[in-house]
């Protein structure tokens, strides 16, 4: 049997936790500067995120190109620290990486000299190095079928098409058993038709899982067809969560008759008009410092 992290709970109780968080990035300092005691200002990236996360719910988080999605993202994984604020998984605090959380990136992060199956395994043998050779396999074997590359198994990352690509990278973060599933823009590198039959193939895994998922997207589709609810957050500096919003479809969700359902219509105008309304703020900005010097 799979090694588990945690007991489930109840949908309605809070697993993950950000409170009022803010990361804020020191200006450069350099020789020169020391002596005129100038330096560079501070960037604050975020300010001030608050946001609850209920037990296997998918969480979409959207925002204008900059806006430091990603970087909210590397601070629930662990990958970075706050400046302030709390981040907390089960009520304790989140200090630094660990395998309740998996994450999965756009640019795949794949080590070019394993098979798919080494890559999974390698996974799964760094966070249970006391399992047998038998149950590894086994929870290998399970996590290629889950992410349909059975086939594939001996495969080098460079005999691989970008679609398959990322379900190795779903499924070595997945075989792990994490508690949360991150994924940074996982599907954003791909074209038009391998990134819809991998929507599809997500909503299809996440059914069977029911993990907690924490997306980041630029796609306000993408973010409607596999949402239970989505965190729309304002343009940086100092970005913030403006509001969340309640995408209350019946699931399972067939692409093909998301625009029927009442709401729909609704949810992807608003959505559309805080972007482009952030966006062209952001954009007039950086005419007026380019014409400006």
């Amino acid at each position: 049997m799979q090694p588990s992290n945690y007991i489930s709970s109840p949908r309605t109780l809070t697993h993950l936790s950000l409170e009022k968080i803010s990361k804020v990035y020191p200006g450069r300092q350099e020789w020169f500067d020391h002596l005129s005691r100038r330096s560079s200002s501070d960037f604050v990236a975020i300010a001030d995120i608050n946001l609850d996360i209920a037990f296997n719910t998918f969480v979409s988080i959207i925002g204008p190109s900059g806006c430091g999605k990603s970087t909210l993202l590397n601070l629930i994984a662990g990958l970075s620290q706050p400046t302030s604020g709390s981040i907390l998984l089960n009520g304790e605090p989140v200090r630094g990486p660990g395998p309740d959380r998996g994450i999965v990136f756009q640019s795949y992060a794949l080590m070019p000299w394993m098979t798919v199956t080494e890559n999974i395994r390698f996974a799964v043998e760094t966070v249970y190095p006391k399992l047998s050779l038998t149950e590894q396999k086994r929870i290998v074997h399970e996590y290629i079928n889950l992410v349909g590359l059975r086939g594939s198994e001996s495969k080098h990352p460079h005999e691989l098409s970008g679609g398959m690509k990322q379900r190795v990278g779903i499924a070595r973060a997945l075989a792990i058993n994490p508690q949360i599933l991150l994924m940074d823009e996982p599907l954003g590198a791909l074209d038009a038709l391998t990134r819809g039959f991998l929507q599809d193939e997500i909503i299809r895994i996440w059914e069977q899982q029911r993990k907690t998922v924490v997306l980041i997207t630029h796609s306000i589709e993408e973010a409607l067809l596999l949402s239970d609810k989505i965190a729309i957050m304002t343009r940086g500096p100092a970005a913030r969560i403006a509001e969340v919003l309640d995408v209350s479809f019946p699931r399972p969700r067939q692409r093909e008759s998301l625009v029927q359902y009442p709401g729909y219509t609704e949810l992807k105008a608003k959505l559309e008009r805080h972007l482009y309304q952030e966006t062209r703020v952001v954009e007039e900005s950086s005419i007026r410092t380019r014409i400006h010097g």
